[in-house]
């Protein structure tokens, strides 16, 4: 199947680059919509949640637009979602900004917390360390730089699978003061800080690498 029948969705809950993010898909070679309509959402090939701004803030926005439902439908019929910068953060348990905790969605465990460096935001290029087998940053130089803009971040990888029969989540690590979880591949659910949309020819080939699995 050709990557141009791939029909993408652009989740629009109103926190999140979705123009940016749908030129960039449709570079890659995606059909892409961009639409809050749950059936849409439901039923295409891959559903990008992007976010920017507040974790609280994503997340109020996520619920009302019913993307939290949405999300665990998908993932529990092994559908591809995608999230990018704060709608990669809102997968986890917890974001916690300026002393208030605000519940994720719970996919992952650990908690999105202030940025551990002498700058913050942690705003430019930066480099990835990628573990072996990623099927989301192959054929990347091992050198490659992907645009970040975040000042919370998740600092510790705490989920583990003891089970041989289970594939345990591949994790992107990048360091700005100490190191942070850059990207995770966990089954049908992939995420990164960065924005890939942002990240030039890097960006591109990362996009169509996830599209390629759609």
């Amino acid at each position: 199947m050709e990557l141009s029948t791939k029909k993408v969705v652009v989740f629009d809950y109103g926190f999140g680059n979705v123009r940016s993010a749908e030129r960039a898909l449709a570079r890659a070679g995606a059909d892409v919509e961009i639409t809050r309509d749950f059936d849409r959402a439901m039923n295409a090939d891959g559903l990008l949640v992007p976010g920017v701004g507040a974790f609280a803030a994503c997340m109020q926005g996520l619920t009302e637009a019913r993307g939290d439902w949405i999300i665990d439908r998908r993932l529990s019929g092994g559908r591809p979602v995608m999230g990018i910068c704060v709608g990669m953060q809102i997968l986890f348990a917890r974001g916690i900004e300026h002393g208030v905790e605000t519940e994720g969605l719970g996919e992952w465990p650990g908690s999105v917390e202030p940025v551990q460096a002498d700058v913050v935001p942690h705003m430019g290029w930066n480099t990835v360390d990628v573990p072996p087998g990623s099927e989301l940053f192959a054929g990347l130089d091992a050198d490659a730089r992907f645009y970040f803009v975040h000042s919370y971040a998740v600092q510790d990888w705490t989920l583990e699978t003891a089970n041989p029969l289970m594939t345990a989540p591949l994790v992107t690590w990048s360091t700005h003061g100490k190191p942070f979880v850059a990207a995770v591949e966990n089954g049908a659910l992939w995420a990164t800080q960065f924005h890939p949309e942002k990240s030039g020819d890097a960006g591109a080939q990362l996009l169509t690498n996830w599209i390629g699995t759609l």
